[in-house]
């Protein structure tokens, strides 16, 4: 067998010099529907909120949410935009909004409109994304990935050094079973494994407050839990999280004394704790 690819090399663990963040986290998973660019802004949001500098990229390049979760979006888009190829690069300055620098795909289209782009121009696009923007050396940097293991993720992990991943599942055999597919992908790249997040994790019921079970257990046979995963926490299923998200007032800055918002507390100090115990 010959050498495996770039991005499946051994790759040393530590944040490279030129990172554009102290710790970067990408936030994958194995399908979609799964709740990532949630899960993705309020993590954000939560780190934000205990007092660190954190930068949100939306890499789902041709599916981007983060823009409309955060009213961000135009109806269309007519400019003129290009990849800078040769020569000095002038530096693309993020969004901010709720206290975060945020830059997608999303900025440089109208909502309802397509990205189409080859498989070149989109690794360009994605280092533009990732090294060209003003992030201002934060803290952290959180990317949305798109679902699945395809090209963009394989580019991704090829042009930047990742602190580790997040996988986000929901209770279903199908996103488990996907979710260990996206696991041992990660795995063989050599990306730390932060931990996996379950998402509609039962709901509260408004009058005892108990969990009801809406999704079936997931079997033990297809359940990611078996393969040496730190489950970070789980977020009760509500309507208040997806209608934050639509009406671009996320969970945390709408309903920040929800059980929903603790949970995203908890994982995102799970999370320092993990990254910054171990920093130099």
């Amino acid at each position: 067998m010959g050498m495996p690819p770039p991005w499946m090399q051994q790759k040393d663990s530590r944040p490279a010099p030129d990172a554009p963040a102290r710790f970067v986290i990408a936030v994958g998973s194995g399908k979609g529907g799964v709740g990532k660019s949630t899960i993705s802004l309020n993590l954000a949001l939560a780190l934000a909120e205990s007092g660190r500098a954190v930068g949100l990229l939306d890499a789902d390049l041709y599916g981007p949410n983060i823009p409309l979760m955060v009213g961000l979006t135009r109806k269309e888009w007519t400019g003129n935009w290009t990849l800078a190829r040769k020569g000095p690069q002038q530096a693309i300055q993020p969004v901010e909004r709720y206290g975060l620098k945020i830059m997608s795909a999303g900025f440089l289209l109208g909502e309802d409109q397509p990205m189409i782009l080859e498989a070149q121009i989109v690794r360009a696009l994605l280092m533009q994304l990732t090294r060209q923007v003003a992030w201002g050396n934060p803290d952290y940097l959180i990317i949305d990935l798109p679902p699945g293991t395809a090209d963009l993720q394989q580019n991704l992990l090829a042009d930047l050094q990742l602190s580790g991943v997040v996988l986000i599942v929901t209770p279903q055999d199908v996103a488990h079973l996907d979710g260990k597919k996206a696991l041992q992908y990660y795995r063989r790249a050599s990306v730390p494994i932060l931990g996996a997040v379950e998402n509609m994790s039962g709901f509260l019921c408004p009058h005892c407050g108990q969990p009801v079970d809406i999704f079936a257990r997931v079997s033990d046979a297809r359940a990611i839990w078996k393969m040496d995963v730190e489950k970070l926490g789980a977020i009760p299923l509500d309507p208040l999280v997806s209608q934050s998200g639509d009406r671009a007032h996320p969970l945390l800055i709408a309903h920040p004394q929800s059980a929903q918002a603790a949970a995203f507390r908890q994982i995102a100090q799970q999370l320092a704790a993990k990254l910054e115990a171990t920093a130099d």
